[in-house]
């Protein structure tokens, strides 16, 4: 072994406690930054998979009867590769242990039960078989909610009349990898779920044969999606097409989309904190080196090292520490990651959803790693080459001893001398102690980061579901109900309220941009849907013009005033230009909503309703399902309550599994920061405490001198902490915008308490270990060292 390799082995050795503190900082940054991106292949790969083998469709449309006829001329359209027209229904469903009705959505299967698109995939049981009735293939998160096996039955509202359905088979497709319910912002597995079905029962069912109503396109590579969508618009539009859109309209895709960019965001937010804060902590450490073995230096140039190797000796030393760190973080990533798939396999549904080693992402780990390292430590490195030997020799100068300011302001006999060294030692080299206090507030930071999206989702559940939304139950009708529907629907017993909706699918347009949805028409002043703004007040519906949520109006680029076209998709087709009236605040969806008399007359119909909003005696709501499962207009009915815990256990899982990993990085940083702080401190002034302590002071005061100076940093650090966590949620928060969802930026006084409390708690234990280390200090020993 050469010698310089058993100094790095002797000087490890020294400084393990150190070296151990900013290995776990690494280890931590980057055991986020390969979790994120194992995580992110594994998803990915699995959603490749699947729409490749299964041929996911690349543009849909639903529409109304629409004849077989079409479909050569929809195969002709240039781009277009592959077609597929089907059925496809929502209805109630009665299942025997449950209350309330379900809905499930009745997707037709062709005679053969091989689809050319959107096919799928038998986990169990079987496919359907030809010319056998009744017979259905059941979702597989829809199985599992209600313990389904091939052989059971379920009752289905189809077309007004019930009919028992055999379930053959249990299935996933990549149309459905997670599955929602339209104008739901989360799954709820229980109460909605997909069906396949023979196409011969569909046409029978609701008179449809030789007929479609949904049609599912497969384009060419390199083929115009946005002509291929204008020219299927322009075919099917007599026949009551709502409107044509591609991929990433599709809503299963778009929350897996969604989840993959959020996976992207945290690989690159994560690890930018920690890596900074592990340079910082190796440029403290590696300067110190340096400067307490000055004399070293000189000596190992004396007997003839050069520049280059004495150089490369201390980047070998901050080489092996960031390497530790890595390997370390690599394999925290690895199980972490593997975890993470497990927590996916529940919510997203794939054939095979399996841990995927991402490779390039390792090798970029590393080399993040070591060009942080060298490049936190190279301007101490480069300070050791350049140094002269007859110069290293000589102790470094010693700095101002100048009374500071605040010594100047405080009277003498307020300030005791420890606490004098401590301002004047904190003054006196004023950047160690900002780098000091910067590295302990983004443990803080990270602690806010970790903890403040459940105060996000807090709020925004109360605000979404409990101010905003007041109602019970919705309920959708298969077409738009007349007055006396609604007058029957709000007399039903056990009905409290009642508030009807119109819907109408539309495309608004402003400038260039535009944006397919469907607008609600409200009454003038509902109670019990209610649109509020950003302060939580209520905001009436004005008899004109349109309201856009806030999110909408920031992708059109609309404000108030401003006057957008709106196209309607159904009937008569009218094109109208309209105000935007007000902007109301909402956590989910893009949403458009007009007087609902306004909308009447824009469509030149009746007063008719897409829904109702119901707000139910709880003692009653058993009997009022009862007679909702009865009514055959009745499309589906959305629980309020459901939705709300669906919400709760979907995302508080994810959140207590991300939760604890933040207090665990932030802990890491904390210790990281304060320790090696503490240890360098007490190296550099060792010789002044064993003088204190040979003069008379006592244990306790040598003990302030040191451990003061880390209180007032950690104090000073913990304000700057919140304003950094405050600004890096906001980040987050912008990360985590979607079309589907928003999360306010809210963080309560608990957060901000908790990550103070971890921190000083954090720093207390540091503390305690350097304390220890002050009070077996060799008096003896150290007095010895020459300066």
């Amino acid at each position: 072994m050469r010698k310089l390799d058993q100094k790095l082995f002797r000087d490890l050795i020294t400084l393990k406690g150190q070296a151990t503190a900013i290995v776990m900082v690494i280890a931590a940054g980057v055991g986020t930054f390969v979790m994120s991106m194992c995580a992110y292949a594994s998803l990915q790969w699995s959603k490749d998979y699947f729409y490749g083998e299964f041929r996911f469709a690349d543009v849909f449309s639903e529409t109304g009867r629409t004849p077989d006829a079409l479909i050569p001329r929809m195969k002709e359209i240039s781009g277009v590769s592959a077609v597929e027209t089907r059925l496809v229904y929502d209805v109630l469903l009665d299942v025997p242990e449950m209350s309330e009705p379900a809905s499930a959505r009745l997707i037709s299967v062709p005679e053969t039960g091989d689809c050319r698109l959107n096919k799928v995939y038998i986990s169990r049981g079987r496919m359907l078989e030809p010319e056998r009735t009744g017979e259905v293939v059941v979702s597989e998160v829809f199985a599992e909610a209600h313990g389904f096996v091939a052989g059971d039955h379920v009752k289905a509202i189809l077309n007004g009349k019930s009919q028992t359905l055999t379930i053959v088979g249990i299935a996933l497709s990549p149309e459905y990898v997670i599955q929602v319910q339209p104008g739901s912002i989360m799954p709820d597995n229980k109460r909605f779920g997909i069906l396949w079905i023979s196409q011969r029962d569909l046409e029978a069912a609701f008179d449809m044969t030789g007929a479609f109503n949904s049609v599912s396109l497969k384009l060419a590579y390199s083929s115009n999606e946005d002509e291929v969508i204008s020219q299927l618009d322009r075919l099917l539009r007599p026949y009551g097409s709502v409107g044509a859109y591609g991929r990433d309209q599709q809503i299963s895709h778009q929350y897996l989309s969604d989840e993959l960019t959020q996976l992207r965001g945290m690989a690159v937010m994560a690890p930018t904190i920690f890596l900074s804060v592990a340079a910082f902590l190796l440029n403290i450490v590696i300067s110190r080196i340096i400067s307490q073995q000055r004399e070293q230096i000189a000596a190992l140039k004396a007997f003839g090292y050069t520049h280059r190797e004495v150089g490369f000796h201390y980047l070998n030393l901050v080489l092996v520490i960031s390497l530790s760190g890595t390997i370390l973080g690599t394999l925290f990533g690895f199980w972490m990651a593997s975890g993470m798939t497990k927590m996916y396999a529940e919510f997203y549904k794939f054939p095979m959803l399996e841990f995927q080693f991402d490779v390039p992402a390792i090798l970029l780990a590393f080399l993040l790693t070591t060009v942080t390292a060298v490049l936190g430590t190279w301007v101490s490195v480069h300070h050791a080459i350049r140094l002269p030997p007859a110069e290293a020799m000589r102790p470094e100068p010693p700095p101002s001893f100048k009374p500071t300011l605040l010594e100047r302001l405080v009277p003498r006999h307020l300030m005791p001398p420890e606490m004098r060294m401590v301002i004047r030692n904190v003054a006196r080299k004023p950047f160690k102690a900002g780098f000091s206090m910067l590295g302990i507030s983004m443990a803080v930071a990270v602690m806010i980061l970790g903890n403040f999206s459940l105060d996000a989702m807090d709020y925004m559940m109360t605000f979404q579901f409990r101010l905003a939304q007041r109602q019970d139950l919705m309920v959708t009708f298969v077409e738009p109900a007349t007055a006396s529907v609604m007058y029957e629907m709000s007399e039903l017993d056990g009905v409290l309220d009642s508030e009807t909706l119109r819907t109408v699918a539309t495309r608004i347009h402003f400038q260039n941009r535009s944006r397919r949805l469907a607008i609600m028409g409200l009454q003038r002043d509902p109670q019990l849907y209610r649109l509020l703004d950003k302060n939580e007040h209520s905001v009436a519906v004005p008899e004109f013009g349109i309201m856009l949520n806030t999110k909408l109006a920031r992708l059109l680029g609309v404000r108030l005033g401003d006057r957008v076209l709106v196209e309607v998709l159904e009937d008569k087709r009218p094109t109208v230009t309209v105000e935007v009236t007000a902007l109301v605040e909402e956590y989910a969806g893009l949403n458009a909503y007009m007087n609902k008399d306004q909308l009447h007359r824009l469509l030149k119909e009746s007063s008719v309703a897409s829904g109702a909003f119901l707000k139910v005696d709880e003692n009653q709501i058993d009997q009022v399902f009862r007679e909702l499962e009865m009514r055959p207009g009745v499309a589906g009915v959305t629980i309020k309550d459901a939705v709300l815990h669906s919400f709760e256990k979907t995302v508080a899982e994810n959140i207590l599994v991300m939760r604890s990993f933040f207090v665990f990085f932030a802990s890491v940083i904390a210790i990281g920061v304060v320790y090696n702080s503490s240890r360098i401190s007490l190296s550099e002034r060792s010789r002044d405490l064993a003088t204190m302590r040979v003069v008379g002071y006592t244990r306790r005061e040598v003990s302030m001198v040191l451990l003061g100076e880390i209180a007032l940093l950690t104090l000073a650090a913990i304000p700057l902490g919140a304003v950094i966590g405050y600004a890096l949620a906001g980040v987050m928060v912008a990360g985590l915008d979607t079309d589907n969802y928003r999360i306010p930026l809210v963080v309560s006084r608990n957060t901000f308490a908790l990550a103070a409390f971890v921190v000083i708690l954090a720093t207390a234990l540091s503390c305690l270990v350097v304390q220890r280390r002050i009070h077996r200090l060799d008096l003896v020993g150290v007095l010895k060292t020459r300066e």
